[in-house]
C-alpha cells in the first residue's frame, strides 16, 4: 500500500513539474522591419532601433506578457525571412492593399499615400513636369508596385527611367545630388525627410496611389494574428496608439492617417 501511495505521489509530482515547465514558455513576437523606413522603423541617434511600429510592437508585447525581438531585414528578403521562421511577423509600414491573399493580416491601422518628392528649387510642380526625368523608388516596395500599376502606365511611360535602390536614405542622397529628379515614397517617409531637411524638399499635390498598412504574418498563422490584432484594437480604443503616435509626429507621422483610431 505504501509503495502504491509513493508511486502515486511520484506521478503527481511529475505532472506538476511538466505543467510548470509548459506554463513558463512565453510567446515571442519576432518583428521583421526595415531599419531605414522612418518614421515606422529607423536607427536612432544613439544607434538603437526606433520607430512608431516598433514602439507599438514593444508595448503590445509588454501588455500581453510576451517576449519581444526585432530583426532588421533586407526588405527584398522579407518573404524568405518570414517563411524560414527568422521572423514571425512583418510590422513596418507594410502595405496590405494589393497583397491581401499573400499573407495573413491584422486589420489595417494606417491609411497611406504614395507621393512624389522633389527638390524645392527644381521647378517641378506636377507629375507632368517629370516627363523625361528620372524617378527613384525603393526596390520591392509598394511605390514600385504603384508605378508599375495600370493607373500609372502613362505616367511611367513619360519618364526617362525608374531607378530602384535598396533604401530611401540612399535615394534622398541621390535626389540632393541631382542624380534623380524625384522620389516615389510613402507619405510618412516623405514627411520624415521634409521634417529633417527643412526647406529642401516638397511633396507634389498629386499622389500616385492610396493604400493601407497592416501587420503581416505567414499565410495561415491565424493564431498569432488573432492575438496581435485583438490587442492592437484595444490599443487603438484605449488611447495607447494615439499616445505613442504623438511621439513620432516630429519624425513625420501623420496622426490623421491612423485609420484604426476611427474604428
Amino acid at each position: 500500500m505504501k509503495k502504491i501511495f509513493a508511486l502515486m505521489l511520484c506521478v503527481l509530482l511529475c505532472l506538476s513539474l511538466c505543467a510548470c515547465g509548459s506554463g513558463s514558455d512565453k510567446q515571442t513576437l519576432i518583428v521583421g522591419f526595415d531599419a531605414e523606413f522612418p518614421p515606422f522603423g529607423f536607427i536612432a541617434a544613439d544607434g538603437s532601433y526606433d520607430g512608431f511600429d516598433l514602439a507599438m510592437a514593444r508595448e503590445l508585447c509588454k501588455r500581453l506578457g510576451w517576449e519581444y525581438k526585432e530583426v532588421a531585414i533586407d526588405w527584398n528578403s522579407k518573404d524568405t525571412e518570414l517563411a524560414s521562421g527568422n521572423i514571425n511577423c512583418i510590422w513596418n509600414g507594410f502595405t496590405y492593399t494589393g497583397r491581401e491573399d499573400e499573407y495573413t493580416w491584422s486589420d489595417p491601422y494606417v491609411d497611406n499615400s504614395i507621393v512624389l518628392v522633389v527638390k524645392k528649387d527644381s521647378g517641378i510642380a506636377s507629375k507632368a513636369d517629370l516627363a523625361g526625368k528620372t524617378v527613384m523608388a525603393q526596390a520591392a516596395s509598394s511605390a514600385v508596385d504603384a508605378l508599375n500599376g495600370e493607373d500609372n502606365a502613362a505616367f511611367k511611360a513619360s519618364l526617362k527611367e525608374v531607378v530602384e535602390l535598396a533604401d530611401y536614405n540612399t535615394g534622398f542622397m541621390e535626389l540632393k545630388q541631382g542624380t534623380v529628379d524625384a522620389i516615389a515614397a510613402d507619405l510618412g517617409v516623405a514627411a520624415y525627410q521634409i521634417a529633417n531637411n527643412e526647406g529642401e524638399y516638397v511633396i507634389l499635390d498629386e499622389a500616385i496611389s492610396t493604400e493601407q498598412y497592416a501587420v503581416g504574418f505567414l499565410k495561415g498563422n491565424t493564431q498569432l494574428r488573432d492575438a496581435v490584432n485583438a490587442e492592437l484594437k484595444k490599443m487603438a480604443q484605449d488611447g495607447t496608439m494615439l499616445q505613442i503616435a504623438q511621439k513620432y509626429v516630429d519624425s513625420g507621422l501623420v496622426i490623421e492617417s491612423l485609420c484604426m483610431l476611427a474604428g
